[in-house]
């Protein structure tokens, strides 16, 4: 494992990112540390998390939104985001083998891993319609 410098905002920022289950924006783990009574500059936080995901430990999510989203799980899985309200949850579903070996055949690299991100309409969003 790589060397870890776990400053008290370090271990903050993951303690947030780490009980959280709806993927955290940067601005709402700041706010999550406010509400607990800390004071971090905004730098602190996106540094903090640019660190921790470095280190990997936890996993920055580019999900076609402006603002990335953080995960602390970092066993094999996929996300589906509601087009409506912007909802981010996991997919335990594996991506099928003959996926990666297509694409795999299609472009000529060697596939490692697979990152889907699915598109839908949540539940609650489904329901107000």
């Amino acid at each position: 494992m790589k060397s870890l410098n776990l400053t008290t905002q370090r271990q903050a920022v993951y303690d947030v990112v780490r009980s959280a289950h709806d993927h955290p924006t940067a601005a709402e783990v700041m706010n999550r540390l406010v509400e607990q009574g800390y004071n971090f500059a905004y730098g602190t936080v996106y540094n903090s998390l640019r660190y921790l995901a470095d280190k990997e430990m936890i996993r920055e999510l580019k999900l076609g939104e402006a603002a990335s989203r953080y995960d602390a799980k970092l066993d094999d899985h996929q996300h589906i985001l509601c087009e409506v309200c912007g909802r981010v949850d996991e997919v335990m579903t594996q991506v099928p083998e003959d996926w990666s070996e297509a694409v795999a055949k299609e472009t000529g690299y060697d596939v490692h891993h697979a990152h889907v991100v699915f598109g839908g309409v949540c539940p609650s969003c489904r329901q107000k319609k």
